[in-house]
């Protein structure tokens, strides 16, 4: 056990526990986030493990997350709901791209109906949190309005997201400052913005730019999508056939278990075939684009990506709106490089300008582990990058602590709800054995490999601040939704790997940390 002293001398250290703080209350779980994520958390909580108390802290003044934030033309998901929406409630639109709006509205209706409201406590943004052993708690700490305040929790489940809320990923640009009309970045879009009879730029071709270009190009004069590289864009139908038909001879429920387990075969087969056979996938999609816009299009300028497939996500265009407005001359598509930013728009490398009124940046995110709170065991401080994630859903050394993290070649709830239903068998475990710690401990001879094997710039440029993955489960992450099914929600949770104690068994001592030069 450590001396006082020392351990006293690094809370001191730790900037973000200093000033006055008030114990708000000693609970079961705090959950972090009431996003997508963060509700169904506690339903999950409510519903597996009754009679425990919780907190939802968010930064916000509203629920939702992402899907209050984003409010740029065509917000939508780029996942189908039926794997995107909760296994516990029934997409029932039939949309299979929902608009950020209905989005919304479906995690609010989720959170009123299951009685979760009063359990979240808005505008408290959590900064830190710190583990003690000794006490078996996590302290955690929320700014607010009125200062900060301080709730203590058995369990800490984190679910505010993969990126900063406060601002999206903006390259330097030069000229910026010359160009005479609007750049606004689509994280933080105003929505009184008039851009009827504009011409506009969007920077990017992600699933953002996907989105914005046939949304704008109804009211904008034209709309050009600006960008350095290809991507992969599949048309696909915003209504699911299949899906619709089951509903019409099926109860809603197992109707859409039946749709939902379909597009994860789906998935996890093209998935497969695009690691297996890249090639044939590649000429497969290249020749649908091909087919939507018919002769005379310069496809394999445009839309021929010098990787493979799912080496970044797939966008995806219901019912091939993307390729409509670009058949149509209402919008257009430009591979270049950017020189400057000029008074009038955008000068290429190539020596060409693009006129613009507005230019938008879809430029991507800014990749943020825990909202950029500071955490602590035992109070010292840890780096996240020195972590391994056990089961792609808790850190190593990390005591009673979950993270919210979904696949990045799946609906981002197939795996949260599987870490939720893991939470609540650990809580019960506990509960029957008297334990009050559940830890991972990684083996001596885990290997560190990246957390995701993505080439896209927004992961890469978060790589070195991200946990990393070991080179074997249960801290290899597989992205396989079956796979994890099986091993998350039916395995043993006294694996080898994650150890039960009571309070005061376990210390954090400074070799139990792995550091990152060893690990390297």
């Amino acid at each position: 056990m450590r001396k006082a002293r020392e351990r006293c001398s690094l809370f001191a250290d730790n900037k973000a526990y200093r000033g006055d703080q008030m114990t708000s209350q000693d609970l079961d779980v705090v959950i972090v986030g009431a996003g997508l994520s963060g509700i169904g958390a506690a339903y999950h909580l409510q519903k597996r493990c009754p009679g425990r108390s919780y907190a939802i802290l968010e930064a916000r003044q509203a629920m939702g997350g992402t899907w209050d934030l984003f409010r740029y033309p065509g917000i939508r998901s780029d996942s189908d709901m039926y794997t995107f929406g909760y296994n516990f409630r029934p997409w029932t639109s039939g949309k299979v791209f929902a608009d950020g709006p209905s989005i919304r509205a479906y995690v609010e209706d989720t959170a009123r109906e299951a009685g979760i409201n009063p359990h979240i406590h808005y505008g408290h943004k959590v900064v830190a949190a710190n583990w003690d052993s000794d006490a078996a708690r996590w302290t955690v700490v929320a700014e607010t309005a009125d200062g900060k305040v301080s709730f203590t929790c058995r369990f800490l489940i984190q679910c505010s997201g993969y990126y900063r809320y406060e601002q999206g990923y903006m390259p330097e640009f030069e000229g910026m400052n010359d160009f005479k009309g609007e750049i606004i970045h689509p994280q933080l879009w105003p929505e009184d913005t008039d851009y009827t009879g504009k011409k506009v730029v969007i920077i990017g071709s992600g699933a953002t730019a996907v989105t914005l270009v046939p949304a704008m190009a109804e009211k904008a004069a034209h709309v050009t999508m600006l960008q350095r590289s290809p991507t992969y864009i599949a048309a696909r139908p915003s209504r699911d056939a299949i899906a619709d038909f089951l509903r019409k001879i099926l109860p809603s429920r197992m109707a859409y278990t039946l749709s939902r387990f379909k597009n994860v075969l789906l998935s996890i087969f093209f998935f497969q075939l695009s690691r297996r056979r890249p090639a044939a996938v590649k000429r497969n999609v290249i020749k649908l684009v091909k087919d939507q816009l018919g002769e005379g299009f310069d496809v394999e300028k445009h839309f021929t990506p010098d990787y493979n497939p799912w080496d970044q996500r797939f966008c995806l265009a219901p019912d091939g709106d993307f390729f409509e407005v670009l058949k149509d001359g209402s919008a257009s598509i430009v591979t270049d490089h950017i020189d400057r930013f000029t008074e009038t728009g955008i000068r290429l490398k190539s020596g060409e300008e693009i006129e613009a009124d507005l230019i938008i940046p879809a430029t991507g995110l800014d990749m943020q582990l825990a909202g950029g709170a500071v955490f602590t065991v035992d109070r010292r401080i840890v780096q996240p990058h020195d972590l391994f994630t056990y089961r792609g859903m808790m850190l190593s050394n990390m005591p009673n602590m979950a993270l919210a993290f979904g696949y990045t070649n799946a609906s981002w709830t197939l795996k949260v709800d599987l870490t939720f239903e893991r939470v609540c068998r650990m809580l019960n475990h506990m509960k029957k054995t008297g334990d009050d710690i559940a830890v991972p401990v990684p083996p001596a001879d885990l290997e560190p490999a990246p957390l995701l094997d993505f080439s896209s710039g927004y992961v890469q440029r978060a790589l070195p601040h991200l946990p990393q993955q070991g080179s074997y489960a249960p801290w290899r992450t597989y992205q396989n939704y079956i796979q994890d099914m099986l091993a998350i929600r039916y395995g043993k949770l006294e694996d080898g790997h994650m150890q039960f104690c009571k309070a005061g068994d376990w210390h954090a001592e400074p070799g139990d940390v792995r550091r990152r030069e060893a690990a390297e």
